[in-house]
Formats: structure tokens, sequence, C-alpha cells
């Protein structure tokens, strides 16, 4: 796996022709990679002949700085990861190499985005688009793949690639959970031993056929601070709190 920081060197490699009928695929991440993340790359390694994940933690979509402050980061290992599942490039640029405007220019999107996360965490989707579209213009691959968990950021850059013409598949895999039912997430690690055993009760009562009313007092009465639980499209989304830790989900329903 070869390990690329610069945008010139990328775009040295991609104008190759070793590589010129082959298909790309895409993984962009934040670091911090656990099995959700791994399953995103194993797909992309089934079906297609080559494979790249980027690892940019993206400051620009944190609306809390400390959030952004905390959030885990494990480069070595995450290389040592990827290393053992085929990907051919890893992306690892620093801020200026994908904001060489400074965040001036920026990708906005005036429905959904607004809404569920968007609506508790103003500015979070722009920064979201933005770096994809950056990642997605410098990578060039013919399928990119995203997470179910993060269902509402799926349905926002699926959107966006096809507002913008963009070729990219944009691939939704299923949410990967640990035995108790907890989605992986990067933000797990930061739970105390004492959240982390709470922690699967929020996706049992997600999941669970309560009303939405009723969903929102079982949380709180479980030791939950609820940032939202709201029905939207089939689906049921919801994000709460423990300690400082903030946890997304969704389901069917």
């Amino acid at each position: 796996m070869q390990i690329i920081k610069t945008v010139e060197q990328w775009r040295s490699w991609r104008s190759g022709n070793t590589h010129a009928s082959k298909s790309i695929g895409f993984v962009p991440t934040m670091g911090a990679l656990h099995k959700g993340h791994l399953s995103l790359v194993e797909r992309s390694v089934k079906e297609n002949q080559i494979n790249v994940v980027s690892i940019f933690l993206n400051p620009t979509q944190f609306n809390n700085q400390s959030d952004l402050q905390a959030y885990p980061e494990s480069f070595e290992t995450d290389v040592a990861q990827l290393e053992r599942t085929g990907v051919d490039q890893l992306l690892a640029p620093d801020f200026n190499e994908i904001y060489p405007d400074n965040y001036q220019y920026k990708v906005i999107e005036t429905s959904l985005s607004k809404q569920l996360c968007g609506k508790h965490r103003p500015g979070h989707f722009d920064g979201v688009l933005s770096v994809v579209l950056r990642l997605l213009n410098l990578v060039q691959p013919d399928r990119a793949y995203f997470g179910e968990k993060d269902y509402q950021q799926y349905q926002l850059v699926k959107g966006m690639a096809e507002a913008f013409l963009l070729e990219t598949e944009i691939v939704s895999c299923s949410t990967v959970r640990e035995a108790d039912g907890l989605a992986f997430s990067s933000r797990n690690f930061r739970l105390t031993p004492g959240d982390r055993e709470l922690a699967p009760k929020f996706y049992e009562i997600l999941s669970s056929r309560l009303d939405l009313e009723k969903a929102v007092s079982e949380l709180v009465a479980s030791g939950f601070k609820v940032d939202y639980v709201e029905d939207f499209k089939n689906r049921r989304f919801g994000a709460v709190y423990l300690g400082e830790v903030r946890l997304i989900d969704n389901v069917p329903c």
C-alpha cells in the first residue's frame, strides 16, 4: 500500500497508464478505523480492481471545537489494518492540501441538510459535502462507499453527486454492529466503561415499536440525553449523548 500525502503526488500517480482501464473504488474516512470502516473497504476491494482509502480528519464539519479536539486518532494502527485489506493507495493529506482556499468555497444543500442532525449541528453538512466533493474530484473513483449508520450523510452525498453530474456511483453499505447491537463508531472509543455498557440500549429503544414520545421517554429514563428522535421517510433517526459523547443511529420503520 502506497501512502500519498499531497495532491501533486496523487495526480502524478493518477495520470499513469498502469491503471487506466481499471475500476477504482474509494472509501473516505476520518481515521480511527473500526469494523464498520473495514466492511466498506472489503466491499470496495471485492467490487473494484484498484482501491483507495483516505484518512483526513476534516475540521470543517465540526460545529463544536472540543468535539474535534477529542476525536480519536490512531494513524499507525489504521495503516496496519488497511495493509491487511488489499488497499492500493492511502490518501493522507493535511488541511492545506484539501483546502488551498482555506474553506472560502463550500457546498451548501438547502433542504435535507437542515433537518435531523443538520438542525442540531449547524454547518456540519456544509463541511461534509465540501470535503467529499473535493475528495471525489481528486480521486475520480468509479464507486465510493458510505455506511448507512450515517444515512442522512449518505443521502446528501448521493444527491450532491447527482446534482453536480459526477460519474462516481455512491454506494450504501449496511450498518455494522457489535454483538450487543451498538453500531460501530469511532466515537465509541471515547465512552467510559459504564457508558459503553449502557450504549446498546440506544439501538434497542430506537428499533422498538414505541411511539416517538415513549421512545424519547425511555431513553431519558435509561440515562441518555436525547438530542432528537424523529421518523423521516420510513426510517427512525436518533441522536443521543452519553456524557460528552454523541451517538447517532437509524433503523427502518
